[in-house]
């Protein structure tokens, strides 16, 4: 079941049973100035901290005691407190999460071989500054009520290069699988027009939901909430990974009706590969 709500999300979650949602994923307004449809994304920083106390309030309100929230913050380069900012209020002030994991989404890397060979890969939107790099990361933050939620780490890892390592090492349990940590590069889709194929200012892959999903539990995981569902990338995430109950909310309904048309596209095409 797939409910895409056209509301404020605070509102909207204020209509779900206390401790009804298994896994939160979402990715707010970074109050950075962007330009969405129906949001204004430039408040004063106290105003934008206050407000995401209190959705994040109602977030763990709504979530079970063995819940997981993965919360993703981007940052300008010219105002890298952000993402800092905005964690230390929601562990030590309003809601009080407790900060069990923080990921590093890398969306680009270089890497130097052993033979001294550089390969690149991923996206990123390169700037013209003389004082700022390139942005090539942004955090998820993985918030719970205990710190103390189990994760299935291998679940969401990655085969061993060296083969060797899966009898060396007795909690393998002869799997060839070992936990990725907490870099995960995973490099947006590439896309033809931005209009058509990512009518939104401000999205994240489907995978980097699908990871999260892998790494809380699929089996664990029977209600996926994201506040600021967009154009519906966790709902697509969540019917890819066959999570049996999703609930996205959003203010624009421009978006919803994006998402309603992506996750329509997506099932065909499912069936379509399907023997």
């Amino acid at each position: 079941m797939t409910d895409l709500i056209h509301s404020d999300c605070i509102a909207g979650m204020q209509t779900l049973k206390e401790g009804s949602v298994d896994l939160v994923v979402t990715s707010p307004p970074y109050n950075i100035g962007i330009n969405y449809g129906t949001y204004d994304d430039t408040s004063d920083r106290s105003t934008f901290i206050q407000w995401c106390q209190e959705w994040a309030a109602e977030v763990k309100r709504v979530m079970a005691d063995e819940a997981s929230f993965f919360l993703n913050v981007g940052a300008a380069p010219s105002d890298p407190l952000l993402p800092h900012q905005l964690i230390l209020a929601l562990t030590e002030g309003g809601p009080e999460f407790v900060l069990q994991n923080t990921f590093h989404w890398i969306k680009s890397i270089s890497v130097e071989t052993k033979k001294g060979d550089t390969i690149s890969a991923g996206h990123f939107k390169p700037i013209n500054s003389k004082r700022y790099v390139n942005d090539c990361h942004e955090y998820l933050f993985h918030l719970t009520k205990s710190g103390c939620v189990p994760l299935q780490r291998r679940a969401a890892g990655v085969e061993y290069s060296d083969k060797s390592n899966i009898t060396r090492w007795g909690h393998t349990g002869g799997e060839d699988k070992r936990c990725r940590g907490n870099n995960w590069f995973i490099p947006y889709d590439t896309i033809q027009s931005r209009s058509e194929d990512r009518p939104h200012p401000a999205t994240f892959p489907v995978a980097l939901v699908e990871q999260c999903i892998r790494i809380h539990g699929q089996d664990q995981t029977q209600h996926l909430l994201d506040p600021f569902s967009g154009i519906g990338t966790s709902a697509l995430a969540a019917q890819r990974m066959q999570v049996p109950h999703f609930t996205g909310f959003d203010i624009d309904e421009d978006y919803l009706e994006t998402a309603r048309e992506r996750l329509t596209i997506d099932a065909e095409d499912t069936s379509q590969q399907l023997p």
